[in-house]
């Protein structure tokens, strides 16, 4: 959904900078006053889109600035002269964002809240003009309707159609193609708010051992399990990938290094506490670490701290989560430092 967002924002603002000029245009028969709600639309996206990143569910604040921006339009409606006013229409303008971010559920909301509003401002403002001419509100609302459907239609495509190329097949997980691409995202996102990005990387202890003992069957099924309850733990806006193999990496925008840590030993605990179909236990080694706040989020060099204290938790019994020390990833020497101090072979 957030992924969706950050595509649908540069878009939004190119459709706000029309009907700017179209109201520009038409200024002098509807007024100036009609640029004002405009522009609140324009600060309620901002305000939501800073927010959306920095609470448990997103879903609520992208959902409420939607509903703003059609309340925002349908009050200039009901100012400018109610159902006879061409811009009755776009009303059904939002509604083609609402597929790109929300479920078919959030779709058939958003259409009853902008027919409702339509349906409001109609009779409000000039009842006798409804019922006297039907069709200047079933026109607007059947376009509403069209609208959602056709965008419906076209997302689900997309999405199957992008599913294929960024989702692995046999756990469901994001996989590396997708990770190289939300990567870059965080990474030009970074410059701008100097946010931290933590990365955990973990895999499965002694995975290959599931696969000699009860075949490459179960081992798909471990994978699967062991996705599944990775997933349940994380936040809304984390995001999992599985790399291949038994590798899992988690990119955690906005969260520092404690906090990294924090949500990596929570996945520990998670996969521990539920053994494999069989009854065999398993548990997960992960390896930390964070770009600090106020400083660019250099991926590359992030993730190899992540991954070269991972390994360092497997030589040290597995089972474990260890954090790369702050700012180890700035320099490869110090890295290489820490992981032979501590016993490490450097390289592996």
């Amino acid at each position: 959904m957030l992924d969706m967002d950050r595509r649908v924002q540069p878009v939004r603002r190119n459709a706000m900078a029309v009907l700017a000029a179209a109201l520009l245009i038409s200024a002098p028969w509807l007024g100036w006053w009609t640029l004002a709600p405009l522009v609140l639309a324009i600060a309620l996206f901002k305000i939501a889109d800073r927010q959306a990143t920095r609470v448990a569910h997103p879903e609520y604040a992208l959902f409420g600035a939607w509903i703003g921006s059609e309340a925002i339009i349908a009050l200039s409606v009901a100012l400018s002269g109610g159902p006879k006013v061409a811009t009755m229409a776009w009303l059904a303008i939002p509604i083609v964002t609402l597929p790109a971010r929300f479920s078919a559920r959030g779709v058939s909301v958003g259409v009853v809240i902008a027919v409702g509003l339509l349906l409001a401002v109609a009779f409000a403002t000039n009842a006798h003009a409804v019922l006297q001419d039907p069709p200047l509100v079933i026109a607007p609302a059947s376009l509403i309707i069209a609208v959602a459907m056709l965008s419906m239609a076209l997302m689900r495509s997309d999405i199957e159609h992008r599913g294929e190329c960024l989702i692995d097949d046999l756990t469901g997980l994001l996989n590396r193609k997708a990770l190289a691409s939300r990567s870059e995202e965080l990474v030009q996102q970074s410059e701008i708010t100097g946010e931290p990005v933590g990365i955990i990387a973990g895999d499965i202890d002694c995975f290959k051992k599931v696969n000699d003992r009860c075949g490459h069957a179960a081992g798909d099924a471990a994978l699967a399990h062991i996705a599944g309850r990775l997933r349940t733990q994380l936040r809304a806006f984390d995001l999992l990938y599985r790399l291949g193999g038994d590798e899992f990496v988690v990119l955690l925008p906005g969260a520092d290094l404690g906090e990294s840590e924090a949500i990596a030993e929570t996945l520990r605990i998670a996969v521990d506490a539920e053994p494999l179909e069989d009854g065999s236990p398993v548990t997960m080694s992960f390896g930390v670490s964070a770009s600090a706040r106020g400083e660019p989020f250099r991926y590359r060099d992030v993730l190899a701290a992540a991954d070269a204290v991972l390994y360092v938790a497997k030589n040290q019994g597995r089972d474990r989560v260890l954090a790369a020390p702050p700012h180890e990833y700035t320099n490869d020497r110090r890295q290489d430092h820490a992981l032979a101090s501590s016993g490490a072979p450097v390289g592996m």
